[in-house]
């Protein structure tokens, strides 16, 4: 019998999932904390901790910002995975999956990066701009240290959708719409035949990210998938409260934020 790992041991739910996705180190490593603490208390049950990196593709203006915010800050990748500690410590017990694109990983080196997940207590890793085919290596190192690497499909994947999908590891993260993240005002019914296609090849969760900016896209996305990623519409919350994170008024800006994130999953 298989070992569960720690990611899988973690998430109890297989529907209904909700993945956040924060920048590290945005505006400052310590709110970053107290931001993932407060996504878990609006029913978090998975992190996403974004890297910030100077030329991210994926990434639209809203990420954007926040990675130069995080990268001012002094964030680094070896700084994030070791910020995951300091949240475990002040009590963000969700699983948490490092977000990252490929450049800082090959800097360091594939056995040191798996290494200092497994030392730091990471449950998963995501890397965008890696290829599905070029991913075998890092994909062995991630299964021999328990980690879960978290496969990427998007509606051009076309051919590859099937071999994706069907070798994705804790949940499968469904790209709805083609070009960089950012808020967008509905999904179409081909984004629906994607997610259709997808979930009918994946032996795991179907989370549906890229635009996800209210309670009607949430509800409509767990509609037809198995979750929802939300990031921009998150990062776009910590912006409006920037002004009272820098004045001091930190706990209003968390408050307020708290009262975004309940009205952005229940309406």
């Amino acid at each position: 019998m298989l070992t569960k790992t720690a990611f899988q041991g973690k998430v109890t739910k297989t529907n209904q999932l909700f993945i956040p996705f924060v920048v590290a180190g945005d505006p400052s490593p310590e709110m970053t904390i107290e931001y993932a603490l407060r996504l878990q208390g609006q029913g978090a049950d998975i992190l996403e901790l974004g890297v910030p990196y100077s030329d991210p593709l994926a990434d639209g203006p809203t990420i954007q910002r926040a990675a130069k915010r995080a990268l001012k800050a002094g964030m680094s990748l070896r700084k994030a995975i070791e910020l995951v500690p300091e949240m475990r410590k002040q009590g963000v017990e969700i699983p948490v999956v490092i977000f990252t694109y490929y450049n800082p990983v090959l800097q360091i080196g594939h056995d040191a990066f798996f290494d200092l997940l497994e030392a730091n207590g990471v449950e998963g890793v995501l890397i965008p701009d890696l290829p599905f085919e070029e991913s075998e290596e890092v994909r062995n190192l991630a299964d021999e240290k328990a980690i879960e690497f978290i496969s990427l499909v998007a509606p051009n994947s076309e051919e590859r959708i099937k071999q994706i999908a069907e070798q994705a590891k804790g949940f499968l993260y469904c790209v709805s719409t083609l070009g960089v993240t950012g808020e967008r005002n509905e999904m179409n019914a081909e984004a629906l035949n994607f997610i259709k296609e997808v979930k009918a090849y994946s032996p795991v969760p179907v989370a549906v990210g890229f635009g996800i900016s209210n309670y009607e896209h949430v509800k409509l996305v767990n509609d037809h998938a198995d979750g929802v990623i939300i990031g921009s519409k998150i990062i776009r919350v910590i912006e409006s409260g920037l002004e009272k994170v820098e004045s001091d008024a930190k706990e209003e800006a968390l408050q307020d934020f708290s009262k975004e994130i309940k009205q952005l999953m229940n309406g």
